[in-house]
């Protein structure tokens, strides 16, 4: 698929509607109708893209034929949605527009249903951390088989660009092997548990696999992070999303951390770099940030 890249902005419009075009498949349903799932598709946009004040749900659904792998159909003899990009929601609603992948692809599932999981997980792994892999699948309603041949083939596919191996040790030993934010430190032995090195701009964006683009975090934080519910600002400042709720333990869990510092590495050339912080700011925090 022809993804849109422009200066590090994510655009996952056309992957999020095939997963879920895939979950569907996969429960029996071909057939995507764009007034039936036009909100669904806007519950993946608003939590799964950056956040935006409009969602454009017509874009990927659309604009995905232009791949050969979608074809989109309306009730009405004349179709002026065939031979167009731009469309609004309101003509694809009332020709009732239908989208389905292309006679290629469903031959291919029916050919080999584990297609279709192997198909997932290559555009997990390719464009999304593996923190939100389960929730973006609980989403779509789709579940992964383990055991494929072709899906070891996707993974390796997907896992093209190599992650530098020395990187989470680096990043645990810069923040002296505790979570940036709520200090957490276990070991079992020397064996640390719960502890990950998160990317700050995501590998799946091309950040790098240096120290100042990683923080250390338990695997609570990092999700959250990666999800959006809480960002860096200047100064290493914690900033939580207004979007974000919960109850009291919410509050012990991440507010409480609003408008403070996170750790600091312990070399001043290890800290946040600016670069890397802006993207997950634009990227992928979820609206504005609470009032300090």
């Amino acid at each position: 698929m022809n993804i849109w890249r422009s200066n590090g902005e994510r655009a996952p419009h056309k992957l999020l509607l095939v997963l879920l075009a895939l979950g569907l498949f996969s429960r029996g349903i071909k057939d995507v109708s764009f007034r039936e799932h036009e909100g669904k598709l806007n519950e993946l946009l608003r939590e799964f893209a950056p956040q935006r004040r409009t969602l454009y749900p017509v874009m990927p659904f659309v604009r995905l034929k232009n791949d050969d792998v979608w074809i989109v159909t309306t009730e009405s003899t004349v179709d002026p949605i065939i031979r167009r990009n731009e469309v609004k929601k309101t003509e694809l609603r009332e020709l009732n527009a239908t989208g389905q992948f292309s006679v290629d692809v469903q031959e291919l599932f029916q050919r080999d249903p584990n297609a279709i999981d192997a198909i997932a997980r290559l555009l997990l792994n390719a464009h999304f951390p593996e923190s939100i892999h389960s929730d973006i699948l609980d989403a779509v309603g789709l579940a992964l088989n383990d055991d494929s041949g072709f899906m070891r083939a996707a993974d390796a596919q997907s896992k093209r660009r190599r992650r530098d191996p020395e990187f989470r040790n680096a990043v645990l030993v810069a923040y002296q092997y505790r979570c940036a934010l709520c200090d957490l430190d276990v070991r079992i032995g020397s064996l640390t548990i719960g502890l990950e090195a998160a990317h700050i701009k995501w590998h799946q964006a091309s950040g790098p696999d240096v120290v100042e683009n990683g923080i250390a975090l338990c695997c609570l934080h990092h999700k959250l992070f990666d999800i959006g519910a809480f960002t860096l600002g200047d100064d290493r400042r914690v900033l939580v999303s207004e979007q974000a709720h919960g109850s009291q333990r919410f509050e012990e869990i991440l507010l409480r951390h609003h408008g403070g510092q996170v750790n600091a590495p312990v070399r001043k050339e290890h800290h946040p770099a600016a670069p890397f912080v802006e993207w997950h700011r634009a990227q992928v925090f979820k609206g504005e940030a609470r009032p300090i």
